[in-house]
């Protein structure tokens, strides 16, 4: 495998548990706490931060090896990455409190956010 491949790896394996905190995240959202929710909460954060890193680090790595970092699909992605990251940290810190009820509107927001960076990854537009 090339280095290529390596870093397509370890970024799509960020991409995977970002996508699982949003699933974890949603599931706690719609079940309440009839499911374990501490736990959830737990794994959601975890799979957030760590996803949240890996995608940051090898994208960028990505971006500098095969294209121009101002390409404008890459800036982009980096806006939206840094939007669903910050109501990613918002819905972890509602749970966190108990105010998971609360956690409607950032969890769209982030759901929105990671979904738009896919499509953005997927199809780079203008590359």
């Amino acid at each position: 495998m090339s280095r290529y491949d390596w870093l397509l790896f370890l970024h799509l394996i960020g991409a995977f548990a970002l996508i699982g905190s949003v699933v974890t995240f949603s599931t706690l959202l719609v079940s309440g706490e009839r499911v374990a929710g501490p736990q959830l909460v737990f794994l959601g954060r975890r799979l957030f931060e760590v996803g949240g890193l890996l995608t940051l680090i090898f994208g960028i790595w990505l971006a500098l090896d095969d294209y121009s970092i101002t390409d404008g699909w890459i800036i982009g992605a980096l806006v939206l990455w840094f939007v669903g990251g910050g109501s990613g940290s918002r819905v972890g810190e509602l749970y966190n409190t108990g105010e998971g009820g609360r956690a409607r509107q950032p969890l769209i927001v982030m759901t929105l956010a990671t979904l738009a960076v896919l499509i953005l990854m997927i199809y780079k537009p203008g590359a």
